[in-house]
This record gives structure tokens, C-alpha cells and sequence, in this order.
């Protein structure tokens, strides 16, 4: 299988919104290609993300890796968080995922970043291995919380 890396543009916006409400699903998010195309319409329409497209020569595109950029305060370093990283069912075990790693890292690097940051589900121990097999270290110092905004406390 001949697979390629580059950074999506304009013109890949429903191909990468197809793959993006297919990652959403593996979540457990209902089916919307709407939403994920408006979505991705406007991070790559806004610059606010840099999305990195696999495709192979035979079925043309197979995979992705969405980078945000933002901050680390303690280092005061520019980071990317690697929020995105999706694989067609069919092209899994094909060494895709860690090529599009591969391909984020070589691009924080380029763009200056000190470090890239992912989170997983803890039930995802496929892609966990995988982040592990090439040097991406666990946090077990920090927990990780999140809050909807506009629901009431509960204190």
C-alpha cells in the first residue's frame, strides 16, 4: 500500500469531514456530516488547526491527525495539542496511525513547538500501545477534568 502524508487544504474539507463524523462515531457521537463538515470547514478556513491527511493510492484517503495549537505555561513554550487521530477500520495494522504521528511530530518540530499532548480513552489500548512503542510517556502526575459551561455547580 503506497500512503502519503500532507497537510489537508480547502479542497480536502469532505474528505477529511467524512473521516472526522467516522472518528466522532468511534466516540460514541451520533452520526452528523453536517456538523463535522462545518467543523472542519472552519478550522481549516480559520487557520486553527493544522491537519495532517493519509491517503493511499487505492482508496484514497484513509486517515488523520487534527494539531492544535496552544501553550504550556510551566515550560512558557509553544505546544500542539494532538486532539484528532483517526484510521479507516480498513487500513488499521497498515503502520498508518504512526506514520501520521510521525508526520505531526516532524511537523511540531518544524513549526517550534516544544511538545505535542494527547489524550485517550482509558479503553483504547490499541492506540495506547502504539504511542507508547514510539516514546510518548503516560502522565501519571496530573489528572485531567473538564467542565460544561453554563451547568449549574454542585456545591
Amino acid at each position: 500500500m503506497n500512503i502519503t502524508i500532507r497537510q489537508a487544504t480547502v479542497s480536502d474539507t469532505r474528505s477529511v469531514a467524512e473521516l472526522f463524523d467516522l472518528y466522532r462515531q468511534f466516540y460514541e457521537q451520533p452520526a452528523d456530516l453536517p456538523l463535522a463538515t462545518a467543523f472542519i470547514a472552519n478550522r481549516i478556513n480559520g487557520n486553527e488547526s493544522v491537519i495532517l491527511l493519509a491517503a493511499s493510492e487505492e482508496v484514497g484517503p484513509i486517515g488523520f491527525c487534527q494539531l492544535y495549537p496552544t501553550f504550556c505555561s510551566v515550560e512558557a513554550q509553544p505546544i500542539y495539542a494532538l486532539y484528532d487521530l483517526f484510521v479507516l477500520p480498513i487500513s488499521r495494522r497498515n503502520g498508518v496511525g504512526k506514520m501520521l504521528l510521525q508526520a505531526a511530530e516532524d511537523r511540531a518540530k518544524s513549526d517550534g513547538k516544544a511538545r505535542m499532548d494527547l489524550t485517550t480513552a482509558r479503553t483504547n489500548h490499541h492506540a495506547q500501545q502504539l504511542y507508547e512503542s514510539m516514546g510518548w510517556v503516560r502522565d501519571e502526575v496530573f489528572f485531567a477534568y473538564s467542565r460544561r459551561t453554563g451547568e449549574p455547580s454542585a456545591s
